[in-house]
């Protein structure tokens, strides 16, 4: 019995969110992730308090801000493929040192007040040495939650208190920038946030028992035509060397079915947010009211926490589109709410409250499709690219409420963050009718798959080949997943020749075939 279902077995009394910490390494990866995620709400922020102290432009400040986050929203995507392809630790370890690096030679070069010219590079430079480690720990809890007794439920309390930690991470970043730069050192925001990442990036990527295995190739085994294999020596005795060689590379996750409709809904829904900070933002300054601009704008964020506690606790019916339907047009009347009482601050922090409940569910959701979609040695990937999709929406909301905003009034800005929560509706339901995708199987668990099938094993190669081969994938794990990929018509994971497969296969299985593939029966 595997380590994750006798914890599942022996938890089973326990709250969701205490079930997940009781997986091995758990708390480690969850915690030091969350640590490595500071300079994502820290450092935009942070270099606009600094370029405006030291250079007194705003323009400047925000723009390089923005290139920042545009270099970053660009390759974060890219780096997420080569940690599927290549390992988390592996491409991690070089990724972060480099990461880190980039974001010194900004802080020093700031501190010592270079040309803007160079600051602009080395801003660029720096937004493109980043990744997205909320992707990388949300791959682990799909990992690690592989063949656990409910496990479906448990990824969706696992994505939700991500979704839970973003905000905390938002809430508590940009109000540590502005402290340390007013109180501390103008400078002195943009150290913190590399630090943090340091620490908790290199104890992230330290921990290798809950690391995602990469996803290897098809292995192949020749035979000559008296049905005897070729190389006796390399057909029987394949290791787990050979399972673990690079294969060929596996297609963009912009290529299967759903993903373009589902980053549609996050670049549209992800406008609203920051439509309405602007729009907020100008309407407190209209009342003399900036001081308590914090204030008013946290009162989405305890309700997303709170909506995020509450949909991971509990099991919702159905498809994650209809729940991202359900979702978003709840947070469109939300929206309506705060533009009829924008000008009773009290009232709309009430409603920003109320509407909050629904963000990280939305957020929660749009990755448990994800994952639905892609196949599992993509999923890193998928999940950075809605990450990136947000970004982008981020950065054409608050673009668009300034031009509404200096064109009109607040009033008439506060109007944007409903409209485009409800063009996001229509894409969702798109989405939702979009055939089909890899991730739809049947199967409540992760589809932690090998792509090293003996699938490509001629009916003739030998039965040690076989055997050799069946017992290396019980080796690496993979007894308690499925994959849409390996189902065919001689039986679940292994394509074999249908004379051979219907004999491995059948209802009699042999006993060493049992500790492979007997849980998946």
């Amino acid at each position: 019995m595997s380590t994750t279902r006798a914890v599942s077995k022996s938890s089973a009394a326990h709250s969701p969110y205490q079930r997940l910490f009781m997986l091995p390494g758990a708390k480690a990866f969850c915690l030091s992730g969350a640590v490595a995620r500071l300079p994502i709400s820290m450092m935009s922020l942070g270099i606009v308090l600094a370029l405006n102290h030291l250079y007194d432009n705003w323009t400047i400040a925000g723009t390089m801000s923005a290139a920042y986050v545009l270099a970053m929203s660009c390759v974060t995507p890219f780096y997420a493929r080569a940690f599927d392809r290549f390992g988390q630790a592996r491409v991690g370890r070089l990724a972060l040192a480099v990461q880190i690096v980039a974001m010194l030679a900004f802080a020093f070069a700031a501190l010592v007040r270079v040309p803007i010219p160079l600051l602009f590079a080395l801003a660029i430079i720096m937004g493109l040495t980043q990744f997205s480690f909320g992707a990388l720990v949300r791959t682990r809890w799909s990992y690690a939650l592989r063949g656990v007794e409910d496990g479906e439920q448990l990824l969706n309390t696992a994505y939700a208190m991500e979704a839970a930690i973003d905000e905390i991470v938002f809430i508590l970043g940009p109000i540590l920038a502005a402290w340390l730069a007013t109180s501390v050192h103008p400078v002195s925001q943009l150290f913190v946030p590399t630090v943090a990442c340091g620490i908790g990036g290199t104890i992230f990527f330290s921990l290798k028992s809950t690391q995602p295995p990469v996803i290897v190739e098809q292995v192949s085994v020749a035979a000559h035509d008296d049905g005897s294999p070729a190389a006796s020596e390399d057909a029987d005795q394949l290791t787990l060397r050979q399972l673990k060689r690079s294969g060929a590379k596996p297609k963009s996750v912009l290529l299967y079915a759903g993903v373009l409709p589902l980053l549609a809904v996050f670049i549209v829904f992800n406008m609203s947010f920051t439509s309405f900070d602007v729009s907020i933002t100008a309407t407190m300054k209209s009342m003399g009211l900036e001081p308590f601009l914090g204030l008013q704008l946290a009162m989405s964020a305890v309700g997303s926490c709170i909506g995020a506690l509450v949909f991971g606790s509990c099991q919702l019916k159905g498809s994650h589109w209809a729940h991202m339907v359900m979702f978003l047009s709840l947070l469109t009347v939300g929206y309506v709410f705060f533009r009829l009482s924008m000008d009773n601050l009290i009232l709309l922090g009430v409603f920003e409250i109320l509407a909050g409940l629904t963000v990280s569910p939305t957020f929660a959701t749009g990755n448990l499709i994800v994952k639905d979609l892609v196949p599992a040695e993509s999923l890193t990937e998928g999940l950075s690219w809605v990450t990136t999709a947000g970004t982008v929406g981020t950065s054409i909301g608050s673009s668009v409420a300034g031009i509404v905003l200096d064109a009109s009034n607040p009033h008439v800005g506060m109007m944007l963050p409903f409209i485009f929560t409800l063009a996001s509706v229509p894409l969702a339901l798109a989405g939702w009718a979009w055939p089909s995708g890899v991730g739809e199987t049947g199967s409540g668990y992760a589809r932690w798959m090998l792509a090293a099938s003996p699938g490509s094993l001629p009916q003739s190669a030998s039965r040690p080949a076989r055997t050799q081969l069946m017992m290396a994938f019980s080796q690496l794990n993979y007894a308690h997943c499925r994959s849409p990929s390996l189902k065919n018509a001689s039986g679940v994971f292994f394509t074999v020749g249908s004379s051979e497969g219907a004999r491995l296969h059948g209802s009699a299985r042999q006993r060493e075939l049992d500790s492979v593939d007997g849980v998946l029966a």
